[in-house]
């Protein structure tokens, strides 16, 4: 292995310091990035969904638990799988905690086609705590178009797909805001890289956001997650 070329303390802080400016420049690319995203046409969700979940059937309505924004992760099971995709479960595992996404007025939920026992099965196996849904028997995720018409046995888990939706609430209607599949999902871990990809984004008042959108100052609503007020 040829390792990068070995330079004193001086030089090395140089070129670190370049990386630095680099990386600053991509950090206000991101936050530009973000305003246009808080400001993208959005699409009304017509169709009434039916979920199985961990208290029985759910509308899309009651995955939001209540709060006005929420994300929806599709995971790659299938019907005819015993376990759930290996690179789904990486993203699972680097979810962040709940109660920070809570505290922005947001929800997280994981949806399969797969039946919910075997989601449940799989949840306990992995110790996660995120709430998961099975759409089997509806369409949710065929006109989300991350999953075929029917399920093509032989395929890797069924012929699903994965990604990530986000989706906003006003009053009982629902609107899908934002996608991303692929290496998107890849860049997904911290808070902020969730809320960056939301309507309503950190709701912090340094942030290009249209005039009226919930903002607190930067840090104000930063706590340790079992010190939040839960809502």
């Amino acid at each position: 292995m040829d390792l990068p070329k070995v330079v004193s303390a001086e030089e090395w802080k140089a070129a670190n310091d370049q990386i630095l400016a680099r990386e600053k420049e991509m950090s206000k690319e991101s936050d530009a990035l973000a305003a246009e995203r808080r400001r993208q046409p959005i699409m009304r969700v017509e169709k009434e969904y039916e979920f199985d979940g961990p208290n029985g059937k759910a509308t899309l309505l009651d995955l939001f638990e209540g709060r006005r924004q929420l994300f929806v992760y599709n995971f790659m099971f299938g019907p005819n799988q015993e376990v759930g995709c290996d690179g789904c479960s990486m993203v699972v595992d680097q979810l962040t905690h709940p109660a920070h996404l809570h505290a922005r007025d947001t929800s997280f939920a994981l949806a399969s086609r797969a039946p919910f026992e075997k989601l449940e099965r799989y949840r306990k196996r992995m110790g996660w705590e995120v709430p998961w849904y099975s759409w089997g028997g509806g369409t949710f995720g065929v006109d989300l178009g991350l999953s075929p018409p029917e399920p093509k046995v032989g395929e890797y888990q069924d012929g699903e797909m994965f990604g990530l939706n986000a989706f906003f609430r006003d009053g009982d209607d629902t609107y899908r805001t934002y996608f991303t599949s692929w290496r998107g999902v890849e860049v997904m871990g911290p808070v902020w890289t969730y809320l960056d990809r939301s309507l309503l984004g950190r709701q912090e008042t340094w942030e290009d956001s249209p005039e009226g959108w919930p903002q607190t100052p930067p840090y104000d609503w930063w706590r340790r997650h079992d010190e939040y007020e839960e809502g």
